[in-house]
């Protein structure tokens, strides 16, 4: 049981270090980052600023015909599905 709180104990020290750590980064890089300027504007209900939109690209005209050999091919399983269950399959 010692050992086990030794143990735990060791764990907290490390983790203590690197979040010591961790705050003195942040501290360096909210000054280097500061230049006196001011922040850009955020629009929340701006669609187009979101950050998991950057690198993207929008969709074409193709994505149309896709949806449609989609749900072609979704009617055309279906069927045989229903065929098979029915016992009338070819």
């Amino acid at each position: 049981m010692g050992r086990f709180i030794e143990q735990d104990q060791a764990r907290s020290r490390l983790q203590e270090r690197i979040a010591a750590d961790l705050r003195a980064k942040a501290v360096e890089r909210s000054h280097d980052e500061g230049d006196g300027s001011t922040p850009p504007t955020y629009d929340p209900t701006d669609p187009y600023q979101s950050e998991y939109l950057k690198g993207t690209k929008r969709t074409t005209s193709l994505a149309a015909v896709w949806l449609v050999v989609g749900l072609l091919f979704l009617i055309v399983l279906g069927f045989f599905i229903a065929m098979t269950i029915a016992g009338n399959g070819y």
